[in-house]
C-alpha cells in the first residue's frame, strides 16, 4: 500500500519528526535547517518548504508556513497529520506595550483569536492556550541564553496593513496584550484541537501601531534577534518531552 501524500506539503504520514519548527519566510526555515546536522529537503511546493534534520541528535522538521493565518493552518494541519507532536513558531512581531522593544523576545502563553481562521474551526470561547512545557522550554533557554525575553499574551490580526476599519491593536494593548503578528493564535488552537504541544517564540521588529515609522523588519538589530530566537527554539524544541 502506498502512502497518501498530502496536498500541499507534499508530505506523507511518518515522513517528518515529531518535533517541528515553523516560521513564515521559507528562506528562514533554510537557514533554519542550516543549523542542524544531516539535513535533507522533503519538499518545495509553494510557500511551504519543509525540511529534516537533527539538533544535539534529536530529529527535527523544519516548515514555512508563509503569511497569514489561512495558509498557515493549512501547513499546521498537514504536519500534525504528518506525525507532528510539538510545533514551535519561530517568528517577527510588532510591540504592544512600552517596555516590549526592538530586539526583545516574546514567548506566547497564549494567543488572541482575530485571524480570521479559527472562528470558522471552533467557537471564539475556545481560548488559543500555548503548551506551558513548551512555553517554559523557551522562556528558561531564552533566559540561559542571555536575552531580552517576554512571556505573555500575544494578538493575531487577519490584516497587515490597516484599512478603514481600526484594527483590535489599541485596545488589546490596553488589555496588556504584549506583541501583534498574524498567526500564533491560528497555530495554537489547531495544535489544542489535536492533543499536540504548541507555542512560539518572536522576535520584535518595532511598533505595532498602524505601521509605524520606527518599524525596521532588516535592521541588524533585529536579524540578529531573529537569529538568535532560532538558536533558542532548536534548543528548546529538543527538551520538551514528548508523550509516550
Amino acid at each position: 500500500m502506498t502512502k497518501q501524500t498530502l496536498p500541499h506539503l507534499k508530505t506523507y504520514p511518518g515522513q517528518i519528526a515529531p518535533r517541528v519548527l515553523t516560521c513564515g519566510d521559507p528562506w528562514r526555515a533554510q537557514s533554519i535547517a542550516e543549523k542542524m546536522e544531516n539535513t535533507t529537503v522533503v519538499s518545495k511546493n509553494r510557500e511551504y518548504w519543509v525540511f529534516n534534520g537533527e539538533y544535539n541528535g534529536v530529529p527535527v522538521t523544519v516548515a514555512s508556513h508563509g503569511v497569514g493565518a489561512s495558509g498557515a493552518a493549512i501547513c499546521f494541519e498537514e504536519l500534525i497529520r504528518s506525525g507532528a507532536k510539538v510545533i514551535i513558531r519561530v517568528g517577527t512581531c510588532g510591540t504592544l506595550q512600552p517596555e516590549v522593544v526592538a530586539g526583545d523576545l516574546v514567548v506566547a502563553t497564549g494567543g488572541v483569536r482575530e485571524d480570521g481562521v479559527t472562528p470558522q474551526l471552533v467557537p471564539l470561547s475556545y481560548p488559543a492556550v500555548a503548551d506551558s512545557q513548551v512555553a517554559d522550554a523557551l522562556y528558561a533557554v531564552a533566559k540561559e541564553k542571555g536575552a531580552r525575553v517576554h512571556k505573555g499574551l500575544v494578538l493575531s490580526l487577519a490584516a497587515f496593513y490597516p484599512g478603514l476599519m481600526p484594527l483590535a491593536n489599541r485596545i488589546m494593548a490596553k488589555a496588556g496584550v504584549l506583541a501583534s503578528e498574524n498567526e500564533v493564535a491560528t497555530l495554537l488552537v489547531i495544535a489544542s484541537l489535536h492533543g499536540v504541544k504548541a507555542s512560539a517564540i518572536i522576535a520584535v521588529d518595532g511598533k505595532a501601531f498602524e505601521l509605524e515609522d520606527d518599524w525596521k523588519p532588516h535592521h541588524p538589530l533585529v536579524k540578529e534577534t531573529v537569529e538568535k530566537e532560532i538558536d533558542i527554539a532548536l534548543e528548546a524544541v529538543t527538551r520538551v518531552k514528548l508523550e509516550e
